[in-house]
């Protein structure tokens, strides 16, 4: 009995108290009951951290820490801290680290002041802020995301007084909602002054702990103590079993849960003598039996009052707050509406920067593969424009203006191939352009095709059953609003009486195969058959068990088919299918050549992975009956759209209730800390990945193991072991029979081990960004939180590039980062999916952007439909219009919003940006606003078929694609750039 504990214990006592919990959900048990007795409740998170270990990839749980202490500190009256057992392992600073600053609207303040403040508090400045602790200044206006809120803040001034604070949205960084009259700026980490500040910076920099970057992030927490010994007027901050001085004035207690009382000579809570915890199976039941209780419902609004399932209101109280109580005494019976909320962490949105750097490869569509050099200003004809200028081979660069940014694309290739440079003003890029063009025509025509072929099919007509509901229910875990979509869209195609043909796009573990299972068992019920098909034996027994336990109480008959059934299990199987004794069967190829007495629907598994052979039976199959096809990689968005009538798509894209984020560690080898991740993982009865991508150099790494941990269960996999063995010892590891998988990148796709919960990865700085994302994505999968080691050899080897990269995936461990991290890249393996062959060497000479645009408009012009893109103006005017740097200081920024205007389809977009613009960066100067102008110009030109608009002195030439005149001209007032510009509007918004 827990919370009748901590009920009686509160009830009659005042004063201040520390509440030791076994962990998160029992503190969550303990904070209801203290905030029901309406006494302060200060939770704080979880935080299984090691002494000395690195606190970067633990920022949000660190800041949270930080902000429940300084608000228990601040809090006047009765309060309780509760504290999960594992957080008392870090320091507790005193409440003089924690001071505050308010910024009031009409207050004046020196900037400069504040920035060195917020810099010392443990503020990050970056150019654009969408995480807590983040901070931009841009002249006259502040961005900052304080640790306490939810949402950033943008503080426009004039000169230093405060004229606006408002809430802004990280994803479209525009503004929302009204102004606020004042913000409480909390330190990021802590409030330091100078002396503080520099004497911990040095503390971290020689800090014994291993950290990849040693610095306050990393390690700041941990040498706080230290600093009151230099002689600084820091107090210092205790550890486990000294915390009694930093929180010496407050009364502690273990929960009677928690074995540890004897280690923190602590007092125990009390069992409670006059109260006990009830189990609430049927309320009003509970409520008839003790009538002569006062009663109290606790429920977080009235809504859920009146939809509740109460005989009767009368001679209840009720209570209206969040938190779930369950309590009986001698007089009082208290029962809560509100069910206890599943932890979601929600994903960050996040404005995806396709941020060109300097170096970067790439591809223009006339002159083919060349170097990004970045922006320079240039004179022409007396006006001054922006250029990007690009390097091609023999040092020849190009300039291209930024009005025609659509030209260009960063170029991609799978597996990051790096390409050859072509060269300026030779013909071959538009030959092997003119060569890829027909090959797309090929796959192309075969896409349109097929569809006409299942078009001519009137479909199956498939009725969801009434009892679709229950099954539905029997999921045993809440389906995502995502999940629950894609659902509702392949039962409507199923009964619309057309053939389905539709695309379900998620991430691994996101759970697809529910959705398909859904499908699957509306077909059966309404007396068809369906089979699935994996490219694996490993990922079809899989699936296999997964329909074994969600069928278990429907009267479906399942069987498996693959290489791991007997010759009599397969016979059986091929002639159930046949007669129609099975409904439902899983496999893999081997279900090609089976003969099927009524199937409805096929669903396929990761499609791309299976070979031509194989694809080309897929398709003959599936001709006449419905199709579901299932990816773990997102659909490029465009193609999406070319596509469309083809193909449907749905796509789930919020993470499963329970599903967790991964820790990610970057490290320096070392033998020590490859021992304690292993170690640290077994003893919570897991496995571990261990990823060494070398052949030539697995087995010496496999002694080099065995030496560390000689009792380590351990099997290595690699590309050159066969197939059957690779699934045998797969199958091995999921059981459980191993504790580690020494393998290459094989790893990296489709497989399921909810056991396996750490990875290691050896030489990190050799892998892509994208690779790494998709690597830390096998673990974490089930319930347990996931820890991913990136290994590298020498950090002060490694380039800029590879650090930046490295510590951007430490920070971003949250889910549904790949968007942020891996945007590009994930798109390419996208790309194959539906495409069938891969096509990688075209891919890799004219790069995936130009390729997939190319792939649309050969879709498009088949089907009989103008381009997606048809070319743009060329915009000659000479006019002094570009983004100016004193508006908008980093080339990254403007590079990207110069990028953004450059794919706007019609001028409501370019006037969007412009808003933006102004709420981000202040008033716009003139040369900005014409850049727009022009902007606006080009879209109503291109959609008016106008090749190109250019200016000579006065006089301004319009040339026509397609018409009588091929050209016009048009006379200006003056050459002044106002009335160059009015006169094109003029004729523009006219026409």
């Amino acid at each position: 009995m827990y919370q009748s504990d901590v009920y009686e214990y509160l009830k009659g006592v005042e004063g201040e108290h520390l509440f030791i919990c076994e962990n998160d959900k029992e503190a969550i048990e303990v904070e209801d009951v203290v905030n029901f007795l309406g006494v302060g409740a200060f939770r704080l998170p979880d935080l299984r951290v090691e002494e000395g270990e690195d606190l970067r990839p633990y920022r949000e749980e660190i800041q949270q820490f930080l902000w429940v202490l300084s608000q228990f500190y601040e809090a006047k009256g009765s309060k309780v801290l509760i504290a999960p057992f594992h957080t008392l392992f870090l320091p507790f600073p005193k409440p003089e680290l924690f001071e505050k600053v308010e910024i009031a609207f009409g207050e004046v303040f020196s900037v400069s002041q504040m920035k060195e403040k917020l810099y010392l508090w443990g503020y990050h400045f970056t150019d654009m802020v969408t995480q807590k602790g983040e901070v931009s200044f841009r002249g006259d206006i502040i961005d900052i995301f304080p640790i306490q809120a939810s949402t950033p803040y943008r503080i426009s001034l004039f000169d230093e007084e405060v004229e606006s604070i408002s809430p802004y949205r990280v994803d479209t960084q525009k503004r929302v909602s009204d102004e606020l009259e004042s913000l409480l700026l909390p330190p990021a980490f802590l409030a330091l002054n100078q002396e503080e500040y520099e004497a911990l910076k040095r503390r971290c920099e020689v800090s014994a702990y291993e950290s990849f970057v040693k610095d306050i992030d990393a390690l700041g927490l941990w040498h706080l103590g230290e600093l009151a010994q230099e002689g600084t007027t820091l107090a210092p901050a205790k550890r486990l079993g000294e915390w009694r001085d930093a929180l010496e004035e407050y009364y502690s207690f273990a929960t009677p849960r928690l074995d540890k009382s004897f280690f923190l000579n602590l007092s125990t809570l009390p069992e409670a003598k006059h109260y006990r915890d009830v189990v609430v199976a049927d309320m009003n039941k509970l409520i008839s039996a003790h009538q002569d209780k006062e009663i109290t419902i606790i429920a977080k609004n009235q809504t859920l009052v009146r939809s509740s399932t109460l005989d009767s209101f009368e001679g209840l109280h009720f209570c209206y707050q969040e938190g779930v109580v369950n309590i009986m005494g001698e007089n009082v019976l208290i029962l809560s509406l509100n069910k206890r909320q599943k932890s979601k962490r929600v994903k960050r949105p996040s404005l995806v920067l396709d941020a060109l750097k300097v170096g970067d490869y790439v591809v223009h569509e006339n002159h083919g593969v060349g170097i990004f050099k970045g922006i320079e200003k240039r004179e022409v004809l007396g006006a001054t424009s922006e250029f990007v200028v690009i390097h091609y081979q023999n040092e020849d660069a190009l300039l291209i203006p930024v009005t025609s940014l659509e030209s260009i694309e960063r170029y991609v290739a799978e597996g990051g191939a790096l390409p050859v440079l072509d060269r300026m003003g030779k013909a071959s890029f538009k030959k092997l352009k003119a060569k890829v063009k027909e090959k797309l025509f090929a796959i192309a025509s075969q896409i349109i095709n097929l569809s006409a072929q299942r078009h001519l099919h009137k479909g199956i007509l498939l009725q969801t059953p009434p009892e679709h509901f229950s099954f539905l229910h029997r999921a045993g875990f809440t389906h995502t609003p995502d999940q629950k979509r894609a659902i509702e869209e392949v039962l409507s195609d199923l009964s619309s009486g057309e053939m389905m043909d539709r695309l379900l796009s998620a991430d691994v573990g996101f759970g697809k195969t529910e959705v398909a299972m859904n499908a699957m068992f509306v077909a059966v019920k309404s007396g068809y058959q369906a089979m699935m098909i994996a490219p694996t034996t490993l990922l079809s027994a899989q699936h296999f068990k997964s329909m074994q336990e969600r069928f278990a109480k429907e009267e479906i008959r399942l069987a498996k088919l693959d290489r791991f059934c007997t010759a009599k299990q397969k016979r059986e199987t091929l002639e159930g299918l046949k007669e129609g004794r099975i409904d439902l069967v899983v496999g893999t190829h081997a279900l090609l050549k089976a003969a099927f007495k009524n199937l409805a629907l096929v669903v396929i598994d990761e499609e791309h992975k299976f070979g031509v052979k194989q694809k080309e039976a897929l398709k003959e199959m599936s001709v006449n009956v419905h199709l579901l096809s299932m990816s773990a990689t997102p659909i490029p968005r465009s193609l999406n759209l070319a596509l469309s009538e083809v193909k449907k798509f749905s796509e789930i894209l919020t993470p499963p209730m329970a599903r967790q984020g991964v820790r990610t560690f970057v490290k320096q080898y070392d033998d020590k800390v490859i021992k304690e991740a292993i170690l640290r993982e077994l003893r919570r009865g897991g496995q571990v990945f261990y990823v060494f991508n070398s052949i030539a150099g697995i087995e010496e790494k496999q002694e080099v193991l065995k030496h560390l941990l000689p009792t380590l269960r351990m099997t290595v996999l690699h590309s050159k072991i066969s197939a059957k063995e690779t699934e045998e010892e797969m199958l091995k590891f999921e059981k459980g029979e191993y504790d580690l998988l020494l393998s290459t990148s094989i790893v990296e796709s489709g497989i399921h081990m909810p056991h396996a919960n750490t990875m290691i990865v050896d030489g990190a700085d050799r892998f892509g960004m994208a690779d790494l994302h998709q690597l830390r994505g096998r673990v974490g999968r089930g319930t347990k939180e996931g820890y991913c080691y990136f290994m590298v050899e020498s950090k002060e080897q490694l380039s800029e590039n590879a650090k930046r990269r490295l510590l951007a995936l430490e920070s971003h461990s949250e889910l549904g980062s790949g968007a942020v991290l891996a945007f590009h890249d994930l798109e390419i393996r996208g790309g194959g999916n539906i495409i069938g062959e891969a096509q990688s060497g075209h891919i890799k000479q004219i790069g995936y952007g130009l390729y997939l645009r190319m792939l649309e408009d050969a879709i498009l012009e088949l089907r009989g439909k103008s381009k997606l893109t048809s070319s743009a103006t060329d915009m000659k005017l000479a006019i002094d219009a570009y983004l100016s740097e004193s508006v908008i200081f980093e080339d990254r920024l403007r590079l990207e919003l110069y990028r953004r205007l450059a794919h706007c389809e019609n001028v409501a977009e370019v006037y969007e940006i412009e808003e933006e613009m102004v709420d981000r960066f202040g008033t716009l100067d003139r040369t900005t606003r014409q850049y727009l102008d022009v902007m606006v110009m080009k879209v109503l030109a291109t959609q008016q078929e106008i090749v190109k608009i250019s200016s000579y002195g006065q006089r301004v030439f319009i040339e026509f694609a397609h018409s009588e005149k091929e050209r016009e001209v048009l006379q200006a007032d003056s050459k002044d750039d106002d009335d160059i510009i009015a006169v094109t509007m003029q004729y523009l918004k006219k026409k």
